[in-house]
């Protein structure tokens, strides 16, 4: 295990923390006894996480907290900031019209644990994908009133994925605003998890990756950023496995979309390389070690990779030690533990 340096020459923020406030742990909860929603990957999750085991107690604890628990881990750690967003799934297992109201909701709650302490928290809004006007009204509101920093979306919503134009509302407002959209896991919706769940590779061993690098693939895929040039769409986990595969994702998606093989493919104005590297920011959340991290810096270059621990999820302090000794002089550091956390969601010096 490496020490976590006690004076680094950086501040360290951490951009993909999780919340759930008691009120949806509750809707939650209520879900899991009666089953109402068809959404595998949701009951294999939170059927664990929000159960009484030690390790579901614990998470409880943690995940609904923005006050004395979560900054004494945050002290504890050496973490200096998190910006925090709405758990997965968050709203979006509900009807889109009350999920919206649920949104409002939730948002006004946690600018209230960031008023808080402003000094240690920044937030994302949430919002109900499947409700665009709504949303595109929601993502305005929590930045533009409650100071929120950009849009939290959990990935598909009950099997709908936003690449269909009627869902883009969202998106165009984020570009108008200028703020991020994270989008962040989801296991597998119904109609793709079962072959995962019999071994356990639903959900972060797998699952997420899977579900979430298709979605951001189908929304560059559908032309998104082609309309909205200037929207910047953050992945984390090190980009769900996409920077990895960029060479051959770029050179099948060029030969694929002039076939006119599949009825929704066409060429795109830039090529995937460059929406890869120019509409999406990564962070390293859940994943703590060296290689991925350097290779994502290199190829999609370091101004877009962020520090993340993914709170509360996956709390293992020690991790702090093992970023703390990447192969990087301090002004790399401080660009990645911090500088672009700082540019990319606005937080002041």
């Amino acid at each position: 295990m490496t020490e976590r340096n006690p004076n680094p020459a950086y501040k360290r923020i951490a951009t993909e923390e999780a919340w759930v406030p008691a009120e949806l742990m509750k809707l939650y909860k209520r879900e899991l006894e009666t089953k109402a929603i068809n959404d595998p990957g949701f009951h294999s999750l939170w059927g664990f996480f929000g159960s009484e085991s030690p390790r579901g107690q614990a998470m409880a604890a943690r995940i609904q907290d923005l006050d004395d628990v979560r900054i004494k881990d945050m002290d504890d750690n050496g973490i200096d900031m998190q910006v925090v967003s709405l758990g997965s799934p968050g709203v979006q297992i509900f009807d889109p019209v009350e999920a919206s109201a649920m949104a409002r909701s939730f948002n006004d709650e946690l600018a209230a644990g960031i008023a808080r302490h402003p000094d240690r928290f920044v937030g994302l809004a949430a919002f109900s994908p499947l409700d665009p006007a709504e949303a595109a009204k929601e993502l305005e509101r929590g930045v533009t009133k409650l100071g929120l920093r950009g849009g939290i979306l959990n990935s598909h919503t009950l099997g709908t994925y936003l690449d269909d134009e009627k869902y883009w509302p969202v998106f165009e407002a984020a570009e108008a605003l200028d703020v991020p959209i994270y989008l962040h896991p989801q296991t597998p919706p119904a109609s793709m998890i079962e072959p995962f769940l019999k071994r356990g590779l639903d959900a972060a061993v797998y699952g997420f990756a899977c579900e979430t690098g298709l979605h951001a693939l189908r929304l560059m895929v559908a032309g998104i950023f082609d309309k909205f040039p200037k929207l910047q769409i953050i992945l984390g986990h090190c980009g769900e496995g996409l920077p990895y595969w960029m060479s051959r994702i770029n050179y099948m998606h060029s030969h694929i979309s002039v076939t006119n093989r599949y009825e929704h493919v066409k060429p795109l104005k830039r090529s995937a390389r460059e929406y890869l590297r120019e509409n999406f920011l990564y962070t390293n959340s859940g994943v703590a070690w060296a290689p991925p991290i350097m290779f994502v810096r290199d190829v999609i270059g370091p101004e877009r990779m962020m520090y993340a621990m993914d709170y509360p999820w996956q709390f293992e302090p020690s991790e702090v030690g093992e970023m703390d000794a990447l192969p990087m002089d301090d002004a790399a550091k401080k660009q990645f533990f911090e500088g672009n956390a700082r540019r990319i969601f606005r937080i002041a010096e």
